[in-house]
């Protein structure tokens, strides 16, 4: 099953840097890249300021891209709590830009991403970004590494989509 022209924002939430990336499925496992870049807010702003800074630009994003679909990074424990809420404040405002659009949001954890798109749930960012700029047949490697994790989870959301489709009896 393909669902070849599907157009997959993928998001790395972050409350200081969120790494956004715009991909379409083409035939088979193809990718094409459409759109990268990072969300960047000032550490030193208020916390509203900094979300409402996200919540525009992404909702900028969506208005320019028109996604299917977003996918999105799973938020997991790192050990530093605070690192952990401030992505939380990230996340919410995230899905909520998608739900005011009536876009779905599909969360992936970092290793299922990983195992995705590199074969190796532990793969490291160097080889991860190798295998992004690899899949999507990109001139060099995407920069910073929040904008090549975006296009991960673009990616892995294109693989993953037909198997989704299918368990929900979509296609």
């Amino acid at each position: 099953m393909q669902l070849e022209g599907l157009r997959v924002m993928g998001i790395d939430p972050g409350l200081t840097r969120c790494g956004l990336s715009v991909v379409q499925a083409g035939r088979g496992r193809q990718v094409l890249p459409v759109a990268v870049g990072v969300v960047r807010t000032p550490t030193e702003a208020d916390l509203s300021e900094r979300l409402l800074r996200l919540s525009r630009a992404v909702s900028e994003w969506i208005g320019d891209y028109c996604p299917d679909v977003i996918a999105m990074e799973r938020i997991f424990e790192r050990g530093n709590v605070s690192t952990v809420m401030h992505t939380a404040h990230a996340v919410g405002v995230l899905v909520l830009a998608a739900a005011e659009r009536d876009i779905p949001v599909h969360m992936y954890t970092p290793s299922e991403v990983k195992k995705a798109v590199s074969g190796n749930g532990r793969a490291d960012k160097r080889q991860m970004t190798n295998m992004v700029t690899r899949v999507l047949g990109l001139a060099e490697p995407p920069k910073p590494a929040d904008a090549a994790d975006a296009l991960a989870i673009a990616v892995c959301h294109c693989w993953r989509a037909p198997m989704i489709a299918r368990s929900a009896g979509i296609a």
